[in-house]
């Protein structure tokens, strides 16, 4: 009797194309959810098991994160790992972030750096699987091999991550199936690789992978066609242990058995395959999967890996059952029969692939842009103009009411008729003064906007609280770094008629300014330099001088907290939204996308950028 038992794990796709896990009380509140199935509604308020994540809906019908206040969608995916394996047995590794927090590794590091820490290796080196650094176990330290830079690193216990036994479900399927092997099959899958798995079942059916244990008995068959599971264990069962397998099976796990097959499969086995598929031949030999011995459960597996090879059909990527990655296709092959065997439909089809970057481009192919000057653009630290004084500043956009209404003051919340609530520093207004913003007509005490003004960015700008509408030049507190900007020879999906507005950001680290929220203190800059894509048509070029405007006017980045890692005092996208995807569109900063550029205008006409503003920037 062949059981699979995995760890599920829950993970996000974020902006860099890394699957990061999400923590195993998480995941265990999403597994209840699933197991539910269609009663439960099928969407996970992430907030209800941890409060930081309450702007967070999984929608598990199109297997989206959404974010509730920024609209944000993200792919999410649920995983199986080895039970042996990190996330098996509640161990989580962390590194420590600038400033001073710990940060979980990808899983696959997690479970790379745990498996070299119980072989008692002193060290372990991630170039191997894509990561250049060192694990230093004597020093619990993380060493980049290129600049040396070291970082502390910490092995924790938490959760362990929701465990499944028996026969695989179905990667990403909503609702889960509850269903036994005993409960009639669903009708087969008519698609090509479909065809291809139920061809090779019946090819072992008839011996051509080689001799089979003949079934005891005739009422062990099955029809043709289908492959059979053992019922579930009864009430003379061995019962299970606490990590989901059953006992009196012998030592050998089924990841053992899998690694076993794998590697003594000889290179040269072959088989042959009908020219039919199963069912075209009502003479098609029966079989029961439980009476497979593991040399033919190890033929079948190979067959069908070669035959969907050889036909141009890609193997299904399961991953980390047997603590190792990439798994072997015959692995896929076996999920794939066990899967079909459920009555789960199997389509083994690739994954779509995360295109970040364009293909290369070589010097000579790069141009610059028509109609924009120059290809690159820096800002410094004090390149917005200051007001002399905020009530200077505030004269020039408020006309002063001898007789307000009998209104509240949005900001303190008090009545226009009494003197001004705010309790902070003391301006040298007086505080029963009242003044109407010219261009909106909202009423304010002059006492609250003097105060909102200096708690501000004190650029000589002031934004009414009520309806956004911006008087003066609105700048923001984007730390100093470099935008390059022209033309590559690539078209973005969607746009086939014209090449590509590439943008580079680079934003080095540094230490925060009197405008940002720590001043004296260093922040980071992750993931630079960040490529953006627009199209270069009439639109993208418009929206390529806005966007110079707001870099001149340090609102594309601020420094703040990211909503991605969680991480503080670090360079944060700052309300204007940009493509970062070039060939696709799975994290939904890629394309197509037929509203992005109107919407990016919007986002722009929000922090006081219009075609009006490119003519100010001149004069």
């Amino acid at each position: 009797m062949l059981l699979a038992s995995a760890v599920v794990v829950w993970e996000w796709l974020n902006e860099h194309g890394r699957w990061r896990p999400y923590s195993p009380a998480v995941s265990h509140h999403i597994e209840a959810v699933v197991r539910a199935g269609p009663r439960a509604g099928g969407s996970v308020v992430l907030g209800q098991v941890d409060s930081r994540l309450a702007p967070y809906i999984i929608d598990l019908q199109s297997m989206n994160q959404f974010r509730q206040d920024t609209g944000t969608l993200r792919p999410v995916r649920r995983n199986y790992y080895d039970p042996s394996s990190a996330p098996g047995k509640g161990v989580v590794w962390e590194w420590e972030n600038d400033n001073g927090s710990w940060t979980p590794y990808d899983m696959e590091v997690g479970i790379t750096i745990q498996h070299a820490y119980e072989k008692q290796h002193p060290w372990i080196d991630l170039t191997s699987i894509g990561f250049s650094y060192i694990i230093d176990f004597s020093t619990m330290g993380q060493i980049n091999r290129q600049t040396q830079r070291q970082r502390r690193v910490r092995r924790r216990l938490d959760l362990i991550y929701p465990m499944v036994t028996g026969t695989l479900p179905k990667a990403q399927s909503w609702p889960v199936n509850p269903g036994t092997a005993t409960s009639p099959p669903a009708t087969p899958c008519s698609c090509p690789q479909c065809v291809l798995v139920m061809s090779v079942k019946a090819a072992v059916v008839n011996g051509n992978a080689g001799p089979l244990q003949p079934p005891a008995t005739r009422k062990n068959m099955v029809p043709s066609g289908v492959v059979k599971l053992p019922p579930p264990p009864g009430p003379g069962a061995k019962p299970l242990d606490t990590t989901g397998t059953i006992r009196g099976l012998g030592k050998t796990t089924p990841s053992q058995v899998i690694r076993r097959q794998i590697s003594n499969a000889p290179a040269g086995a072959t088989a042959g395959f009908p020219a039919s598929p199963p069912g075209a031949n009502s003479k098609t030999g029966r079989v029961a999967l439980a009476t497979l011995n593991r040399t033919n459960l190890q033929r079948l597996a190979i067959a069908q890996s070669r035959v969907l090879i050889a036909s141009g059909v890609p193997t299904v990527p399961v991953k980390n059952l047997n603590g190792s990655s990439p798994v072997s296709p015959a692995l896929a092959g076996i999920t794939g029969i066990l899967m079909s065997a459920a009555g789960l439909p199997v389509c083994l089809t690739r994954p779509p692939k995360l295109v970040l970057h364009p293909p290369p481009v070589s010097k000579s192919e790069i141009k610059s842009i028509p109609g924009v000057s120059n290809t690159s653009r820096k800002t410094t630290k004090k390149q917005a103009k200051k007001g002399k004084t905020p009530e200077e500043v505030l004269k020039k956009y408020l006309q002063k009411v001898r007789h307000p209404p009998e209104e509240d003051c949005t900001i303190c919340m008090e009545r226009l008729t009494a003197p001004s609530g705010y309790k902070g520093p003391q301006p040298t207004v007086k505080p029963d003064l009242v003044g109407k913003l010219s261009r909106c007509g909202h009423i304010y005490h002059i006492y609250c906007l003097v105060a909102m003004y200096n708690n501000g960015n004190k650029d000589g700008s002031l934004q009414c609280p009520t309806c956004k509408t911006i008087y003066g030049v609105k700048t923001g507190t984007q730390p100093p770094g470099k935008m390059e900007y022209h033309l590559i020879p690539h078209s973005l999906p969607g746009h086939p008629d014209c090449k590509t507005i590439r943008i580079i950001y680079s934003i080095p680290p540094g230490i925060q300014g009197p405008e940002h929220p720590n001043p004296g203190k260093s922040f980071s800059a992750r993931g630079f330099p960040r490529h953006c894509y627009l199209p270069d048509s009439e639109k993208g070029r418009k929206v390529l001088k806005l966007l110079l405007v707001a870099w001149d006017r340090r609102l594309i980045f601020a420094i703040g907290t990211s909503s991605t890692t969680g991480e503080s005092d670090t360079v944060i996208w700052n309300e204007v939204h940009h493509k970062t995807e070039f060939g696709s569109n799975l994290t939904g900063h890629g394309y197509p996308d037929a509203n992005y550029l109107d919407n990016v205008l919007a986002e722009l006409a929000a922090q006081g950028i219009s075609e009006d503003s490119t003519a100010q920037e001149k004069d």
